[in-house]
């Protein structure tokens, strides 16, 4: 079993997982259920504590990691070495009051994932849009190539068998989020930088913060003479502010021609061109999803992929043979206007129903345009849930903009988490509703979900496109509109 030193930022402190009781407080979650699968890999005894029994945890329990569902003081294990945290455990929570009060070592997720990165390839994926896609992506790349990676994504990927894997190379893959700052804690050895902008107001005063933020992250990345590289996007506004002092091998990524690497779409074919080259390009693929954006991740990932050993022809053969992850333009399904199943087999004879993750107004826009441009529906119904009464208000203007390739919007009610009741109470899905109607979207409000179910029924038609978005729950309109259990969870590793 391999055993791998963590440091702190200085070199002092050397500790080691193998033999440690590590106890992960909010298990559950896909980026806290695979830190545990990896710091088990390497050695530590692990178990964990989660409100709700799921897919997840089971699999937890089966590969040995005890999870306790409840969390209180008694969770928290007698001979316990290290108590990890996700962004999201308050200061009052009483897994952590205790920890405190025993003086154990108490790190955030990210914290430690940072320091699992240390001593080997750590590659990071950063950026406000596209990270999930975008890293399992590069991780399906790199399992096909044979290169045997470990990596964490955000999300469910079937086909690189769900978010985690613990592979016998060095190379460890992550998803480098800026919420709570928390990819100031990696030490990756090449780093991405796929798009930068306003996001998570409740905890960044500005773009200007932000901008500051991804910038520390980028100087994370070691020197050239060290191997460190980042890949970033060429057309963002912000570019320059990031990569202005670096020292590591700085390129840029894009659809512009002076892009360093340079990205060429003609009707259903790609093509990655480096530098000056306006020929053959050193790539040449079939995009399997939809969209731009699409492109874009996937070349990011082909460049990185690259960077690590692979062979282009063997990339381009991976990237089309990827099959997507849950809730990014995922096709759930399609049914009949009497509410039978279908297959599909004539799209304009059926209603297709396909569910997105997206939450923030360019993801919204990009994603609508996408779904629209492929399927060529005859009408786009889209049921958006917003996410965060704070992003909801910040946004407002841009979400009522967002929706022009959309002919009706359903909008439930708002997701909450995170925000304070004082700014739960401060927006309403009505007001985006009536910010719609103002851009003269058809739009309603409509809750619970089973009314918004019931009105899909009455007012779709064959030929029809439904899209289910948002961060939240929303999945379940999708799977009961299909006629399935809307509470069965989304399928997990």
């Amino acid at each position: 079993m391999m055993t791998l030193p963590l440091h702190d930022e200085t070199g002092k402190g050397v500790t080691d997982l193998a033999g440690r009781r590590v106890h992960f407080v909010g298990i559950g979650g896909c980026g806290m259920s695979g830190l545990a699968r990896l710091a088990q890999h390497v050695g530590a005894k692990c178990s964990g504590s989660d409100l709700n029994d799921s897919g997840v945890v089971r699999v937890l329990r089966d590969s040995g990691i005890g999870v306790e569902l409840e969390q209180s003081a008694k969770s928290l294990p007698d001979d316990c070495d290290l108590v990890v945290i996700s962004a999201a455990i308050k200061d009052d929570h009483p897994e952590l009051t205790e920890a405190v009060r025993r003086g154990l070592k108490i790190k955030k997720y990210a914290e430690l994932l940072g320091e699992l990165m240390i001593g080997r390839t750590g590659v990071a994926i950063a950026g406000t849009h596209g990270k999930s896609t975008t890293t399992s992506m590069l991780s399906h790349i790199l399992i096909q190539t044979g290169l045997d990676p470990s990596f964490i994504v955000g999300a469910n990927c079937q086909q690189i068998g769900g978010g985690v894997r613990v592979g016998e190379s060095d190379i460890l893959v992550a998803e480098a989020c800026e919420y709570d700052r928390s990819f100031h804690n990696f030490h990756p050895t090449h780093a991405t930088i796929l798009n930068v902008e306003a996001d998570h107001l409740d905890m960044y005063k500005s773009l200007d913060e932000i901008v500051e933020a991804f910038k520390v992250f980028a100087e994370r990345v070691p020197d050239k003479k060290s191997g460190g590289s980042l890949l970033i996007n060429h057309e963002m506004p912000h570019r320059l502010a990031i990569t202005a002092e670096l020292n590591c091998i700085v390129e840029t990524i894009g659809f512009a021609y002076q892009a360093d690497w340079r990205i060429g779409l003609k009707g259903d074919q790609a093509r990655l061109h480096h530098g000056d080259d306006d020929t053959g390009g050193v790539m040449d693929w079939t995009p399997p999803m939809p969209g731009e954006h699409m492109a874009y991740n996937a070349a990011v990932a082909a460049i990185t992929a690259h960077r690590l050993g692979a062979t282009w022809p063997d990339i381009a053969k991976a990237i089309e043979s990827f099959e997507g992850l849950d809730r990014r333009m995922q096709l759930m399904g399609y049914r009949h206007a009497d509410g039978s199943k279908a297959d599909g087999s004539h799209p304009a004879d059926v209603i297709t129903v396909v569910d997105d993750y997206g939450h923030h107004p360019t993801e919204v826009d990009t994603t609508l345009r996408a779904l629209r441009h492929h399927y060529q529906p005859k009408r786009l119904i889209c049921v958006f849930q917003p996410h965060q009464h704070s992003r909801t208000r910040f946004f407002m203007d841009e979400f009522a903009a967002s929706f022009s390739s959309a002919d009706t919007v359903i909008v439930p009610h708002i997701y909450f988490v995170r925000d304070s009741e004082k700014e739960r109470h401060a927006v309403t899905a009505s007001d985006l509703v009536d910010r719609l109607r103002g851009k003269d979207v058809q739009a309603m409000h409509l809750y619970p979900f089973a009314a918004i179910v019931e009105q899909l029924k009455a007012i779709t038609r064959p030929g029809d496109l439904v899209v289910t978005m948002g961060a939240g729950n929303v999945w379940e309109v999708a799977r009961d509109f299909l006629g399935e259990d809307p509470h069965q969870e989304p399928r997990t590793s």
